[in-house]
């Protein structure tokens, strides 16, 4: 089958939900995934034809396409950070503006904490957070948490595809008793997280692609206390970091604010809030001081 008409095929479907550009990047992404097609190819080669089971793999995932499923849910892979990440819809999709995140902590001033670092990343999903910061530091102890069992499941696969050590552990943040439990009975040098903070407010601005695949338990939180997980891990991060140690969010953007506020009650001090490349206010971090 020419792969030509299967490109126009995918434009039939998906122009009228999608721009053109982004419909063809779909396209190659897919036959690239599948066999290992390059884009320059069928420019070079414009009758270039593929098998029928290669032409049904494709089909398929332009099937899920067409029920506004992410195509990385599609593939079941995606980049982060220059790392290879599987996800299914037990995890959230890995965003660029957590990449933005994770770099701010590479990039940050570490001088005053000791080496090697210990690193907990709260509500870690895919692994992303924690498996690229363990990737960069690679000496450092680094341990992540969810309380999501399948999502651990997940975030071991990328741990082990990445070639690094992470110590996952299920655990809800909202009722563990950090004193009892000895996964948090250390010392952190770093504690960051990207907890759920979408309100159910602002479900009617998100598109269905999200709304209707992607995990409502690692999105979500009531508007009536949006900050709920952030609270929690504040004070967590309170009792266990170390002098000097820095706790960093991926926060809402319409709650930056509030945020600071947050912070600086629990006497978190040089608190800086940073806007993503959007230039909206999405991260936050703070330093402990005795």
């Amino acid at each position: 089958m020419k792969l030509k008409a299967i490109q126009q095929t995918f434009h039939e479907a998906l122009d009228a939900e999608y721009d053109k550009r982004e419909v063809d990047h779909f396209f190659f992404m897919i036959c690239e995934y599948y066999f290992n097609f390059k884009r320059i190819t069928l420019a070079l080669e414009p009758d270039y034809s593929i098998s029928e089971t290669e032409a049904i793999s494709v089909l398929d995932a332009l099937e899920s396409l067409k029920q506004h499923k992410p195509i990385q849910y599609v593939l079941k892979t995606t980049e982060f950070f220059g790392l290879e990440f599987q996800v299914n819809n037990s995890v959230l999709i890995p965003r660029p503006e957590t990449e933005e995140l994770v770099a701010w902590i590479i990039e940050s001033d570490l001088d005053k904490i000791k080496k090697p670092l210990r690193i907990l990343d709260i509500g870690t999903g895919s692994g992303c957070i924690a498996i690229s910061l363990a990737n960069k530091f690679t000496n450092a102890e680094v341990f992540a948490v969810d309380v999501s069992e399948d999502a651990i499941i997940v975030a071991k696969q990328n741990a082990e595809g990445n070639k690094v050590n992470v110590s996952f552990i299920q655990a809800d943040i909202l009722s563990v008793d950090t004193y009892k439990n000895a996964n948090f009975n250390l010392p952190f040098d770093i504690i960051v997280s990207n907890p759920p903070y979408v309100r159910e407010l602002e479900k009617l601005q998100m598109k269905s692609n999200v709304l209707n695949h992607e995990p409502h338990l690692a999105l979500f939180v009531e508007d009536h206390d949006p900050l709920k997980f952030y609270k929690a891990i504040t004070k967590l991060a309170k009792k266990h970091l170390v002098n000097d140690g820095l706790l960093f969010f991926e926060i809402n953007e319409f709650l930056g604010n509030e945020m600071v506020d947050l912070l600086q009650e629990h006497t978190f001090t040089h608190v800086e809030l940073r806007q993503d490349m959007f230039k909206r206010n999405r991260m936050i971090k703070g330093i402990k001081k005795l």
